[in-house]
């Protein structure tokens, strides 16, 4: 997650992951954080989902594409990130 005050930096940072469609990413869901208390502050949410820890290990690490997005959100004005790595225990979808 991502602390950007300014509206049109957090449409900017959302704009820069529909660059990045690598086939190690299994999923993406990107958007902004809905005006409330339990936002605590952050205003950009992402999910990123990968088939494996070496493939986000790689994303992080190595990629060519996401080394180029975290410079495009350190000029937008970050004021925290937060990021939290977990292995989903239990998933329930639409009926």
């Amino acid at each position: 997650m991502f602390k950007i005050p300014n509206k049109e930096n957090q449409a900017k940072l959302i704009a820069a992951y529909a660059k990045d469609g690598k086939p190690y990413i299994k999923s993406l869901i990107v958007g902004s954080a809905e005006e409330d208390p339990r936002s605590q502050g952050y205003t950009v949410v992402c999910k990123t989902e990968f088939a494996s820890m070496d493939d986000m290990r790689f994303y992080d690490d190595g990629c060519p594409a996401h080394s180029e997005f975290k410079a495009t959100a350190r000029g937008l004005g970050v004021e925290g990130i937060m990021t939290t790595y977990f292995t989903p225990e239990l998933v329930r979808g639409s009926p």
